[in-house]
């Protein structure tokens, strides 16, 4: 089923927060007397706004309310995007790239006023159709909440949408949904394995998109999106190596099975990732 919009995520895709948020709320924590529960980072991972703060006052132990909690969380975030937005590299050429050729969304667990921010500091304020926060749908991730709004503001299906996610609650959110999910694992956070094991595609990074955005670098091959289906048989004789190449960087995953099935269907196999 070829794809018609993708909706992205924002920290760890898109910006490289997720250890600004740790560092950020674990000082807030401490100034407060209190530290972390041992899994406190991996929980808050996904959770909206109303959530984590929640966690910090109820679970943690902080003696502030969860609503002043997030006031000062968030104001201390802020502060740190306005002296320096770490932007993953290649995030913003990926997005406008994908954005030339498909609608495209956000779905974040970040509150509003830093979703703002971050697409006015990054300069892609114009180039979503959808932005979104948990903060306005009732359940933050892994629940499909924030997912299902964005595609229903974009008018298109969830099986006929993509989700680029990084996290393992962001992975089940759009999983539960009913997506087709590309999974950008962060190297300090890495999802779980059961998590990597429901996402249609696994890519080490938005940079694997060309300047093009029609190839996708697979090892030393190169996948063109050609807009039409392909015996397997010609695809290897037009890219030498290809089946190999596949094998070798996803194993059993969606391209594997593509090639050994026979066929290569753009829309099934290629075409949603661009």
């Amino acid at each position: 089923m070829t794809i018609r919009a993708v909706v992205f995520d924002l920290d760890g895709v898109i910006i490289d927060t997720e250890e600004v948020w740790e560092e950020v709320r674990r000082g807030y924590v401490a100034e407060h007397g209190r530290e972390f529960l041992a899994d406190s980072q991996t929980r808050m991972m996904g959770m909206s706004t109303g959530e984590w703060s929640t966690h910090l006052s109820a679970d943690v132990g902080v003696p502030r309310t969860p609503e002043q909690v997030a006031a000062d969380v968030l104001g201390r975030m802020a502060e740190r995007y306005r002296a320096d937005l770490p932007l993953i590299p290649g995030s913003v050429d990926a997005v406008r790239r994908i954005a030339e050729r498909f609608p495209v969304a956000l779905a974040s667990s970040s509150a509003r006023i830093l979703i703002d921010q971050v697409l006015e500091t990054a300069g892609l304020t114009g180039v979503f159709r959808v932005t979104l926060s948990t903060e306005e749908v009732p359940r933050g991730k892994p629940a499909p909440d924030v997912y299902l709004e964005a595609c229903r503001r974009l008018g298109v299906a969830p099986a006929r949408a993509a989700a680029v996610e990084d996290s393992h609650a962001g992975i089940g959110s759009a999983k539960a949904a009913g997506m087709r999910v590309v999974a950008v694992p962060n190297p300090s956070y890495p999802p779980g394995e059961e998590a990597l094991a429901g996402a249609d595609l696994v890519i080490d990074s938005l940079d694997l998109f060309d300047s093009r955005g029609k190839t996708l670098r697979i090892g030393s091959a190169r996948l063109h999106v050609l807009g039409e289906t392909r015996p397997c048989e010609r695809m290897e004789e037009t890219f030498p190596g290809l089946r190999a190449a596949m094998r070798e960087r996803w194993g059993g995953g969606a391209y594997a099975e593509v090639i050994e099935g026979g066929d290569i269907s753009v829309g099934d196999a290629v075409e949603w990732v661009w």
